[in-house]
């Protein structure tokens, strides 16, 4: 990373710009003494008398001041500082698996377990500047939403525009375990994460979620399992609308999460069990204190000297300045 300042060695001389208005002041006055007063008997007398030299001797000191203040800018040292960072990080690849299933519209989170479940998806995600992520969901099938990446604003837009419906209702974790953990089989980083989040039993899909983590284990790949959801009596949905929205109704839910904690043992990861939204907030904060990403920082500084620049600019107005007051501009006296 590059970054390009404007700073001076020696900013003291810039307090002499203070005495600029002084001098133009003192100026001003002593000019006025040495300008001869002609009087004239009408106003008209002076009609049509005035004409760009006129015009041009009010403003041609003003390249004197200006070629003055730069002078007292370059005396300053202006410097232009090149500041070099390069940051060397052991990267981390992380995949998020997300359940959105219908159940994951279940009223006990507010608003509901699926809208939590990707807020804190999307908070993790902007903690962790250096890591590849990717996103998959899940419900009847499983489905890359996004493969890995270190663009963290399209992952987070990714998941906040996750929506339950777009895949057959069900719930088959072993077919969402083992698509994230096929983004990760060809990673070249040294560690290998899913983050698993779902809220019911496996009753889907073509591969059994053991047989998922028993792939993922092959691969090095920890499983960091996370069961959303309270037990009891809760508004749930019930059924589908033709519209595509859901009709909700008091449900008895219950929650076995002997699998997940299968899942989580057989890769060396491990299991949460969130029942609120500050559950879930901890259980993201702890799985990053535990997977963090090493980073190195080296930084170069070297300044470039500007005060040349200004220089040179002054010389140029005082030349111009000479030549037009010796020139066009010249005052003949006799």
């Amino acid at each position: 990373m590059l970054i390009i300042a404007f700073t001076f060695a020696e900013p003291l001389w810039l307090l002499s710009l203070l005495l600029l208005p002084a001098l133009m002041y003192l100026y001003r006055k002593e000019a006025r003494k040495r300008h001869v007063t002609l009087q004239v008997s009408r106003l008209q007398a002076m009609k049509g008398i005035k004409t760009w030299v006129v015009y041009a001797r009010n403003w041609i000191q003003s390249l004197r001041w200006i070629a003055l203040c730069l002078i007292m800018v370059a005396m300053a040292r202006p410097q232009q500082l090149w500041h070099e960072e390069t940051i060397e990080a052991d990267a981390i690849d992380i995949m998020m698996v997300l359940d959105v299933s219908a159940s994951m519209l279940t009223r006990d989170f507010r608003p509901d377990r699926l809208s939590v479940a990707k807020e804190m998806a999307i908070s993790f995600v902007s903690r962790r500047p250096y890591d590849r992520l990717g996103l998959v969901y899940f419900s009847g099938g499983a489905f890359t939403q996004c493969p890995l990446t270190n663009d963290r604003r399209l992952i987070q837009a990714f998941i906040n525009n996750v929506q339950v419906g777009r895949l057959p209702d069900g719930t088959a974790i072993g077919m969402g375990l083992a698509t994230a953990v096929h983004h990760l089989d060809n990673s070249e980083s040294k560690s290998k994460i899913v983050l698993l989040v779902t809220d019911g039993e496996n009753n889907a899909g073509e591969l059994g979620p053991l047989t998922a983590a028993s792939i993922a284990r092959s691969l090095g790949v920890r499983v960091y399992a996370i069961g959303i959801g309270t037990e009891g009596i809760v508004q749930s949905p019930v059924r589908q609308n033709r519209d595509g929205s859901y009709q909700f109704a008091p449900r008895q839910m219950s929650f076995n999460t002997r699998m997940l904690e299968e899942i989580a043992t057989m890769t060396l990861g491990k299991f949460y069990r969130a029942r609120t939204s500050a559950d879930l907030e901890d259980i993201y904060s702890e799985i990053e204190s535990l997977e963090k990403t090493k980073v190195v920082n080296t930084t170069v500084r070297r300044t470039s000297e500007m005060f040349f620049w200004f220089l040179n600019a002054a010389f140029c107005l005082l030349i111009l300045e000479m030549l037009l007051r010796w020139g066009p501009l010249r005052v003949i006296t006799t």
